[in-house]
């Protein structure tokens, strides 16, 4: 009779939990996109994709389920593209209210702040893959947010160091007259001074010729000034920079926003596996991944692997592993991926890239840093007044 007792008694015990083994942990992901019009761009032969980072995010859930099937965890995706600033606030409350608490945006500055703000007060989590700005990953801290698209400053830091390898150290900038323009061409600066480059002269493209008659005239006397050894440019919207190469008074290279160009993804980098996820995108949207897909495919692919590992679905307890030092990302960019403390800024790689050919992958050898030399390119620890933080 003892004996029947205590095997009653565990079974009473076990059994509950063994059901809620049994039992699929469903997590739901939103991804929010607000595409604000860019007006006509004269260069902008190839659009931007109406599904960027959509078909990223897409994939990210593809691939959490590819593992998750056998782990019984199901995520599911819901996802909206906004028509207007206000409907981004609109469509997370909805998604909020029905539970959806971990969120992936591609949003302007702007609208991502409001929606970190919403998402804060319901104790959701929040994946930028939208915006480049500086200022979110240095002063204007965001609760309960992870960037896992890189900063203008890691963007023009890769440069940097690139063209300090290169001994190109005597820049020409050229840049738009745009706030997105003027943002990247003071990150250019910023690199500048970190990696020993002088700036020899900066001028404002503010002219709205249609350079597709005009370029071969009026560009070497635009760039006519003292020597320099690389034109760098900040045109983020595509207005004049690809007109620049080949048109230059001296025959220099171009690199910036158009010409060789730091980017989060492009079609030609193949190594460490990449290929495979450039094959897996391309089947499943018919089209190349970008660095909008990139990002959201990140964001999405860190939630899974923290789902893996803690088997749980708590925005609080996911945000608190992937900024733990037991998280890893298998990002195909050669090295395992993590976040920085400070600003929640995924670690990685910057490839520097033209149209058809990887040129080189940032850090390089020989820029050295105490932990790690990911952290040479973007806002280090001492330059960030941040410090990640997740409230509910």
């Amino acid at each position: 009779m003892k004996i029947i007792r205590k095997t009653a008694l565990i079974l009473a015990i076990l059994l509950p939990a063994l059901a809620q083994a049994s039992e699929t942990l469903t997590i739901r992901i939103g991804f929010i996109a607000y595409h604000p019009d860019q007006g006509p761009v004269l260069s902008n032969l190839i659009p931007e994709p109406k599904d960027r980072g959509f078909k990223g995010a897409e994939l990210g859930i593809k691939d959490n389920n590819t593992t998750g099937r056998f782990l019984k965890q199901k995520f599911n995706l819901a996802s909206e593209l906004a028509e207007s600033p206000e409907q981004v606030s609109s469509i997370a409350q909805g998604w909020l209210d029905q539970g959806i608490k971990l969120l992936v945006a591609d949003l302007p500055a702007t609208q991502l702040t409001q929606l970190v703000d919403l998402a804060t007060k319901h104790g959701a989590a929040v994946f930028n893959a939208g915006s480049y700005a500086n200022e979110l990953r240095s002063k204007q801290c965001l609760k309960n947010t992870l960037h896992t698209l890189p900063s203008r400053a890691m963007l023009t830091d890769a440069l940097a160091q690139w063209a300090n390898a290169k001994r190109l150290s005597d820049w020409l900038i050229i840049r738009g007259d745009t706030p997105e323009d003027i943002a990247y061409a003071d990150s250019l600066k910023r690199s500048s001074k970190r990696f020993g480059i002088n700036v020899i002269e900066e001028k404002t493209w503010d002219f709205d010729t249609d350079l597709r008659r005009t370029a071969q005239k009026e560009l070497p006397l635009f760039t006519q000034t003292a020597e320099y050894d690389l034109v760098v440019v900040a045109d983020e919207r595509g207005d004049f920079g690809e007109y620049v190469q080949y048109n230059t008074w001296y025959p220099r290279p171009v690199a910036g926003t158009q010409g060789l160009t730091p980017v989060a993804w492009h079609r030609v980098v193949e190594q460490w596996g990449a290929a495979q996820l450039q094959s897996r995108f391309e089947k499943l949207s018919s089209r190349w991944m970008n660095d909008k897909d990139y990002a959201a495919w990140a964001a999405v692919r860190s939630i899974g692997e923290a789902v893996t590992q803690t088997r749980s679905d708590s925005p609080e307890e996911l945000f608190s592993f992937i900024t733990s030092d037991k998280f890893q990302l298998a990002g195909f960019k050669g090295r395992k991926l993590n976040y920085r403390l400070w600003s929640g800024q995924l670690r990685q790689p910057i490839p520097m890239v033209h149209p058809k050919s990887l040129v080189s992958q940032p850090p390089l050898e020989g820029f050295l840093h105490p932990v790690t030399e990911l952290d040479t390119l973007g806002f280090d620890k001492p330059e960030s007044q941040c410090q990640v933080s997740f409230s509910n």
